[in-house]
């Protein structure tokens, strides 16, 4: 027997016994006669004794013992005499009467500690050791308390869990595919799924009601802190259901979680439509932790000389209310260098500062009178102390803009509590967006999206101005402004598919090769039906206060997409491109 009890299990009221103990070396301290090491495994640390007036021998052994070496101890529990308070097993000790190496370690090449002295890249070569930290063994197990409390609540819902393949065919719409090349049908290729769309809505035409997965999923995109080339999604369809049926279980489901993992109760997620989002966050997944909306100007600040505000299509603002009266010029002047930023892309910053003793101050004072500046000031019922931050130029980018700046001022004036969790449904979102460059529309969502039912007939008709205003039947579930899933009704209906797909630019021969298994399904009696999917990796990262999802991925890739402790992807083999009819092109000779 490697060990009797855990490294995180004893107790004061387990004096007196005598135990095994297996776990990795985490620290060692040596007190002339005395040396003291500290046991760890995954649930935690004891600290062992070792006497040189007991057994010199032994402990002149365990003096020699390095870091991460794995032992194995035999001993008696005794009461501390100097206890721990910050640590579950505080209170006693082992007194080790046999010790055996079970293995050496090399010395690590990074402190496994909470704070450790590894950066990212060298963390993620030794992924391995990395997991052995607290931080990271915390939030795998955290994750899987997560995956199971979801599959409770599903089953208990009525839901079923089916896998579907991840061998499927490639398709035009969304982010690039990973391909795979077919051995047994050289020239052709599967693509790793970026989400099983297709296949869980077969599963509502077979009948099964209630579907869900938790299923990984590849896209092959550029890489930032909370995207990864492959990802875990929990997926969901429902059949004869309205949005509000959907958006009542995922509610109910993201609500389960929260107080069974965190102990919170989140309050009922208002609704929000995608409009109202844009024009008063500048963005479709707004924080909401606090306020700061936008407030247009156009009305009060165009026709008055001031030709960067004459001449934009929009003029809006934020109030960085009651802590940045005080801001000094070289404060401003920081401030406008970071909306500067490519990352941004602002040409500048316009500002007007409440000051406590009542007097107004604006980058734009010999443009705009006293009394104009204080009709601004009541545009965004400011106070004493407040500072009106203004951008300008084309609305979109002007919105995105500003969205960006109303979260840096957010982060900055302190807004963002951690663990204030604030939860909405962004509703109403266009059901196709036109692009100037390719001079066609493109899927909001993804081409199956339905359009609201009192569109359809606007849809149909095809008029160039109605299909830009077209609203679809989806929505977003936002949580501290991440994105945490979306999803849709469905189309299931053969001709309004058909349709749908003629909008985006298919031909009925290119829609048929592509799509052709659905359509067709949908001739036999497709119920009406809709889902949602969660990035499960996101979920688990903002319920943590944490925005990258690398640390609750096992074996996460890097902003290059590649695996550094594997080294993949890698080179293959001559003969493995032989057998699928592959040939790669070499450097061209000079």
């Amino acid at each position: 027997m490697y060990r009797t009890h855990n490294c995180n299990e004893l107790r004061i009221n387990n004096v007196g016994e005598e135990v095994t103990l297996s776990g990795w070396l985490h620290s060692s301290r040596d007190f002339g006669g005395m040396t003291f090491i500290d046991l760890r495994d995954r649930y935690g640390i004891t600290q062992l004794v070792f006497s040189m007036d007991d057994d010199a021998e032994m402990c002149e052994r365990a003096r020699k013992l390095g870091r991460e070496y794995v032992i194995q101890v035999t001993g008696i529990v005794r009461e501390r005499s100097n206890k721990n308070p910050n640590r579950s097993t505080g209170d006693i000790e082992i007194e080790v009467k046999s010790l055996e190496v079970l293995n050496s370690s090399k010395t690590p090449p990074f402190t496994i500690e909470n704070e450790t002295d590894g950066g990212d890249e060298l963390r993620m070569k030794y992924r391995y050791l990395d997991i052995r930290r607290e931080p990271v063994k915390e939030n795998l197990i955290f994750r899987s308390r997560c995956s199971l409390e979801v599959r409770k609540y599903l089953g208990d819902n009525g839901f079923i869990e089916v896998e579907t393949p991840f061998l499927i065919k490639s398709t035009p719409e969304g982010a690039r595919d990973f391909i795979v090349p077919s051995r047994l049908n050289k020239g052709q290729f599967y693509a790793l799924p970026q989400s099983p769309q297709t296949f869980k809505q077969l599963l509502m035409v077979a009948g099964m009601d209630k579907y869900y997965q938790i299923v990984k999923c590849f896209r092959d995109e550029d890489l930032r802190a909370d995207r990864q080339p492959e990802f875990t999604q929990i997926d969901c369809e429902m059949s004869y259901v309205h949005r509000d049926d959907i958006l009542d279980t995922f509610e109910g489901l993201t609500k389960h979680i929260f107080k069974t993992l965190l102990d919170v109760e989140l309050p009922d997620f208002p609704k929000m439509d995608y409009d109202h989002a844009l024009k008063y966050y500048g963005s479709d997944k707004p924080d909401v932790r606090f306020d700061m909306k936008f407030h247009e100007l156009n009305d009060l600040m165009k026709g008055h000389g001031f030709s960067v505000f004459d001449d934009a299509e929009l003029v809006v603002g934020i109030n960085a209310e009651g802590q940045c009266g005080n801001y000094s010029n070289k404060d401003i002047k920081k401030l406008t260098e970071w909306v500067q930023r490519p990352q941004i892309g602002a040409k500048g910053l316009v500002y007007v500062k409440y000051n406590d003793d009542g007097t107004i101050k604006s980058s734009v004072g010999k443009f705009y009178s006293e009394e104009q500046l204080k009709e601004w000031l009541g545009r965004f019922d400011a106070k004493p102390g407040d500072m009106l931050l203004i951008l300008s130029g084309e609305t979109d980018k002007t919105r995105k803009q500003l969205g960006e700046l109303r979260l840096e001022m957010g982060r900055r004036m302190g807004l963002m509590k951690e663990g204030d969790f604030k939860a909405l449904w962004i509703v109403d979102f266009p059901l196709l967006e036109w692009d100037e460059e390719e001079g066609r529309f493109f899927a909001m969502h993804h081409p199956f999206t339905a359009p609201k039912k009192d569109e359809i007939d606007k849809m149909m008709s095809g008029d160039f101005e109605t299909l830009k205003n077209l609203k679809a039947d989806a929505y977003d579930l936002v949580i501290n402004g991440a994105e945490i899933g979306g999803g849709s009704i469905r189309i299931h209906d053969r001709e309004l598919q058909a349709k749908n797909f003629t909008l985006l630019g298919f031909t009925p021969e290119e829609a048929e090769k592509q799509f052709g298994f659905l359509m067709g399904a949908f001739e036999y009696g497709a119920p009406p039906h809709g889902g949602i999917a969660f990035g499960f990796d996101r979920l688990c990262a903002v319920m943590n206060n944490q925005n990258s999802i690398r640390d609750f991925i096992a074996f996460p890739k890097n902003n290059q997409g590649r695996d550094v402790m594997i080294d993949a992807p890698d080179t293959v083999d001559q003969v493995q491109l032989d057998e699928l009819g592959l040939e790669l092109k070499g450097e061209e000779e000079d």
